[in-house]
This record gives structure tokens, sequence and C-alpha cells, in this order.
């Protein structure tokens, strides 16, 4: 069933609200006042609305600039996770309950309260890490409620719990794990992202990923950027709609491309089960459990979501993968309901 003309003007006809100059709105203090709001990475002005929808891996319709580059913000965070089930696969992570210490030697997870921190708990959000990375302390992000994103207070010296018994959305601690993969594959992320991944999958030479001018660490004797989980602060990727779009049917088809398996089934099934302490959240992907998150979305749906109206859907039941670039997010269940076959 071809998707109606109507979903395609709803996604141009409801832009995102954020302005086209993302360093002015960074550093405005749309996420924290300063001096925490201090971009360290690169940045550039976004572009207008652009998506596709595909079904059975066919492309039934499009708008705007597919191919226009932009940064993606916490989309990246779904592309850690990838990276993650790369380093389970290869052995470099034995185990997701394991202490990341036991493998991550470089003074981030010393002491009883980090020292208890898993693998698992980095990539659920729920490892109540402490500490400053590259110029920003985990504190900027703590209380934060991505509800009231840009409007509630957040950075609030709370007292931590333990470790793996609450959840909070915390970039400074998705950077702590994007540094603990960094150390354990020894070789910059964007390159066992391109050879792992983007070039299994087809993907252009369009996209980057970035970190911070304060990230770059010593690997080996060379020093190498550590990327950071999203564009909070600057960097994170940069990426256009169409590569996006391949990652997301890499993950419709359960990690497997042209007949090569890439990642594990077992690391899907895994990345896609709800937290205990948030059942919309799985292993950096956003979930649909109860269809409380997108009503209008299948229950097996899920997403990779970036601020300011990312969003990569996935939904396994109807053999769909859409992509949003620039698109209000409070109308995203909108044109979901629009767009379902």
């Amino acid at each position: 069933m071809p998707v109606p003309d109507e979903a395609v003007r709803y996604a141009l006809s409801h832009e995102t609200p954020w302005p086209r100059d993302l360093r002015a709105h960074l550093e405005a203090g749309f996420f924290e006042p300063p001096p925490h709001n201090e971009v360290l990475g690169p940045i550039r002005p976004r572009g207008a609305p652009n998506g596709l929808i595909l079904r059975g891996g066919s492309v039934v319709a499009r708008w705007g600039d597919t191919r226009q580059v932009d940064f993606t913000f916490s989309a990246a965070k779904s592309y850690l996770s990838l990276l993650a089930g790369i380093a389970v696969a290869d052995g470099l992570i034995a185990d997701l309950d394991e202490p990341v210490a036991r493998t991550v030697d470089d003074g981030g997870f010393e002491g009883p309260h980090n020292g208890a921190i898993t693998w698992r708990h980095l990539l659920q959000q729920t490892s109540e890490w402490e500490g400053a990375l590259f110029g920003k302390s985990d504190i900027v992000d703590r209380n934060r409620n991505l509800a009231v994103e840009g409007k509630g207070r957040k950075g609030d010296a709370r007292p931590l719990l333990a470790p793996g018994t609450f959840w909070e959305y915390n970039d400074v601690r998705v950077n702590r794990l994007a540094l603990a993969l960094l150390r354990r594959f020894r070789q910059p992320l964007p390159d066992v992202f391109a050879e792992r991944i983007m070039r299994p999958i087809g993907a252009s030479d369009d996209w980057s990923w970035h970190g911070y001018r304060t990230s770059m660490v010593e690997i080996d004797g060379r020093m190498i950027e550590s990327v950071s989980g999203g564009s909070h602060w600057g960097g994170g990727v940069a990426i256009h709609a169409e590569d996006q779009a391949r990652i997301g049917l890499q993950m419709l088809h359960r990690g497997v491309w042209n007949g090569r398996r890439l990642l594990p089934e077992d690391w899907i099934d895994e990345s896609l089960k709800p937290c205990a302490l948030h059942a919309n959240y799985g292993l950096l992907w956003w979930l649909n459990t109860g269809r409380t998150r997108y009503p209008s979305a299948t229950e097996r749906s899920f997403f990779a979501s970036g601020a300011g109206g990312n969003i990569t859907w996935i939904d396994p039941s109807n053999d769909q993968v859409a992509v949003m670039r620039w698109m209000d997010p409070a109308s995203v269940d909108g044109f979901i309901r629009l767009a379902q076959p």
C-alpha cells in the first residue's frame, strides 16, 4: 500500500523549531547555561527537513534533499551500540555484566563506585558514572529530564545511587563509554565503524564522526580522537538520510546485509530488550514498549533518536524503515500515523 502524499506534506510542514544556526543555538544555552554550554567539537548550520520511507527495502517516499549531510545529535548513541556489538563479537568484551575496570585501566573506573560499573550499565544509561571527561563533568547532565529538554533545570549534584539502580540520560557517561570502546579496539572508532558497518552496507563516504578539541588520547604511542555520542557540545556524527536508512535496514534485517552477517543476532535481541529501569530503552536504542513512546507505531518499532527532530524509525512488523530529519519532535507521532502502511 503506497504511502499517502499527506505523510510527505506533513513532514515538510512540521519542521523543527530549532534555528538553522546550530552553533548559536547551543551557545545560547539550549541544553544548559554558561559555562557548561561551551562548544568543544565541530558544528555547522543545519539544512532543511528531509527524509525517506522504505518498505521491503525499496524507497516508497522521499522529501527534501536526502543527501544533505547534517549533525545528527544522539542518533550517534545507537551507532555506539553497534560498535559495542562488534566488540562483543570480537571478544573484546567478554560479558556485558563484567565490570569495565577488568579490561579498561585508564583511571576512569577506579574505586568502589565507578569500579562496579559494567558495560551493560553504560549501554543502558544506568551507570551513575562519576567524574569529568574532556572538560565536562557528569554533573552537567544529572537530573536531566528529556520531557522538558531545553526548558527544565538540570545539573544539580544529587547524591549518586549504586550503578545499575537508576536510569539517567547523560552525555558525559555516553562519552565515557565511547572512550572505553576506543581503549578496547585500540583504533579510531570511525575506522571500525567504516570497516565493519558502513562499507559492507554500501554507505557513502560522505559521513564523518567527531570528538572534541579536548578528546585526544594516547593509544599505543599515537594520539587518537575519542568520538562523542552526540552533538550536545558539538561533534558527533554528520551524515545524510540515505546512509542512515541503510543503517536502519541492517538493523531491520537483524544484523545481516545481503547475506553477510555484520552483527550477531543475539546482539540485536540484547539491544532491543527493555531496560528494567526504563521500559522504552534498550542498549542505546529507544523502544516502544506498550506503544507508550509513539502510540501510532507498532510495539515492535524501535528508534535511533537525536535532538532537534532526527529520527530513524525501524518497524519490523511492517518491514519498514523511515528517516526523518529536522522534524518537530512533537509531530513525530502524527507523521508515524500517516506513514503506516
